[in-house]
């Protein structure tokens, strides 16, 4: 009976879409990190440039954020937290401090970065160490990304929050049309970067796999056929 239930588990097909849904943000995050970091690290030389200010260290070294709040900060960590302000693309959003350790913003670009993501970031070291969602909030809330889509990056934002949060793990045909068209708008804008080619070519290669699962002995058949997404089954050994 446990087998049984098991089998018809991962056979349900909107358990199988979860799965896929959740395996391409795991292969947009791959195709997304070298990029933001390179333009991270670029808009950090940049902000240096600009700013003689911003270039010289933190007069304490101790200056830090509690309950979310920067507290005690000296003129160089002040100015710098002026600057995040001043190019946060929603200046009204909840910027997230405690992810970041303010003396390190002058030499650190993803300390930086850390400052336009969703809290729980703060020993994050670098990109390769991000999930998706924080990528995507960096995108969406950083001002050096404005060549991307504000729109189109919350719309992948809101599926992805919409796939973590199923209760079931399951999510419908149609959701899962509607997914793959937004993923497919936003790698698009960034189709210039080799990494981000690749990963659209393995989000689709994802989308269309069969992850029917046979067992001996067991009868499973799930082979409902909705035009763009596949016809899984499985028969009796």
């Amino acid at each position: 009976m446990v087998l049984e239930e098991l089998v018809f588990r991962l056979n349900d097909r909107e358990y199988k879409n979860w799965l896929k849904a959740g395996r391409c943000l795991l292969i947009l995050k791959e195709g997304l990190h070298p990029s933001i970091n390179q333009q991270m690290r670029a808009f950090h030389g940049d902000l240096l440039n600009q700013n003689s200010l911003l270039r010289k260290p933190c007069h304490t070294s101790s200056c830090k954020a509690s309950r979310n709040k920067l507290s005690s900060t000296c003129s160089p960590c002040t100015e710098w937290q002026k600057v995040i302000l001043r190019h946060h693309r929603q200046p009204d959003a909840t910027v997230n401090w405690d992810n970041c350790f303010p003396p390190s913003w002058r030499t650190d670009h993803w300390e930086l970065a850390k400052a336009y993501m969703p809290r729980g970031q703060g020993k994050v070291k670098g990109a390769h160490q991000c999930d998706a969602s924080a990528l995507l909030n960096l995108i969406n809330y950083c001002d050096c990304f404005l060549s991307v889509d504000g729109k189109l990056v919350r719309e992948v934002i809101r599926y992805r929050n919409e796939l973590m949060h199923s209760c079931e793990l399951r999510v419908k045909d149609e959701w899962m049309r509607h997914y793959q068209t937004t993923l497919k708008k936003f790698v698009r804008q960034f189709r210039h970067i080799p990494q981000m080619a690749t990963a659209g070519q393995q989000i689709d290669e994802m989308l269309s796999a069969d992850f029917s699962i046979w067992v001996s002995g067991v009868d499973q058949m799930d082979s409902v056929d909705v035009e763009g997404l596949e016809s899984d089954s499985v028969s009796k050994g």
